[in-house]
């Protein structure tokens, strides 16, 4: 049997304002079982899904007491006697939300890992659980949007996230990035467009003849990618194609998606929600399907057809500035905790 081994980690124990209720402590770690491994968590981000179970409005919270995190990656240290698809050495990242990432160390079954490739850069390693995983399974589900069509589709994404502005969906698919209104616009607009974004238009443009002049250049959107929500939102409808459809998978604006009765009955447009977490617990039984899908994004990383978003890495001990980051609004780089 393996030394019993202790790691720092994030716990908190009840909901409320992040700094006040997340602390850095030790905790001893469990003997690794027969069909258990030892990881050594390497890094892990800060995401806004993380802010929220900490103030206890996600819609998966974990028993107190919990720890904090839910993406990272790290390295295997031990195995069990009765592991035989993972070694030490490996890199691995959670199957499932809800893990707990924000520690030094983990001991858990080896049902609850994937294994990713070790030549991976630290940022898209970290973050190729998540983000990619939902621009994956959005630009696969909802539409067919076929390669040998190429430039003849095209999609709306509300969010500047370079799961869906980089993939290589992006030598295909028209992407339009709908963007709010800040300070950086100029420079968000060039940096949206250097990750792949065809247009980048802000919500007052879908009121102006601005959209009109795009619609004129390419064909009307098959898809339509929502994690804002608001008015904005339900102004897409009106340039959607006939039998398109609207995904939402977030609502930071907080506020409901206008739902506009003409373009709904007239123009057969289809709405449906996704939430990366429930498609992979609803995969849980069998677990290929989501480790074909984290290796084909590990190769599109390789290929350099998907690029990490912008990081800023923080020291583990430093997690506070990590959290307050990641809480202003209109963050252009994500915050990532390095353990080692």
């Amino acid at each position: 049997a393996s030394a019993q081994n202790s790691c720092q980690a994030l716990i908190y124990r009840k909901h409320g304002h992040p700094n006040e209720v997340l602390q850095l402590e030790t905790l001893m770690l469990p003997r690794v079982g027969d069909s258990d491994v030892r990881v050594k968590m390497l890094a892990a981000p800060v995401n806004p899904a993380d802010i929220n179970m900490l103030q206890g409005t996600y819609a998966i919270l974990p028993p107190f007491p919990a720890v904090g995190g839910n993406e990272g990656f790290g390295e295997i240290m031990e195995v069990g006697s009765n592991v035989s698809t993972l070694s030490p050495g490996d890199w691995v990242i959670p199957v499932d939300a809800g893990f707990g990432t924000w520690r030094t160390e983990v001991v858990c079954s080896d049902k609850e890992v994937i294994q990713i490739p070790k030549n991976m850069p630290l940022p898209s390693a970290a973050t190729i659980g998540v983000n990619p995983c939902t621009a994956y399974r959005m630009l696969q589900d909802f539409e067919k949007l076929k390669p040998e069509e190429k430039k003849k589709q095209s999609g709306f994404s509300d969010r500047q996230d370079p799961s869906i502005l980089n993939s290589s969906y992006g030598l295909y698919l028209n992407t339009i990035g709908l963007v709010h209104g800040r300070p950086d616009l100029k420079e968000l607009i060039k940096e949206l467009q250097s990750l792949g974004a065809d247009y980048v238009i802000t919500e007052e443009a879908l009121q102006e003849s601005e959209m009109k002049n795009i619609l004129k250049e390419i064909p009307k959107p098959r898809l339509a990618l929502n994690c804002v929500g608001g008015n904005a939102t339900g102004s897409l409808f009106n340039h959607l194609d006939y039998g398109s459809t609207l995904v939402t998978y977030g609502g930071m604006a907080k506020k409901p998606t206008p739902l506009p009765a003409k373009p709904l009955i007239f123009k057969n447009i289809k709405i449906q929600g996704f939430w990366m977490t429930q498609w992979k617990r609803n995969n849980i039984s069998d677990l290929s399907k989501q480790r074909a899908m984290v290796l084909e994004l590990c190769k599109m990383v390789e290929r350099g057809q998907l690029a990490a978003p912008k990081c800023t890495q923080v020291t583990f001990q430093d997690y506070r500035a990590a959290l307050e980051a990641t809480m202003r609004p209109y963050q252009s780089s994500k915050h990532i905790l390095i353990m080692c």
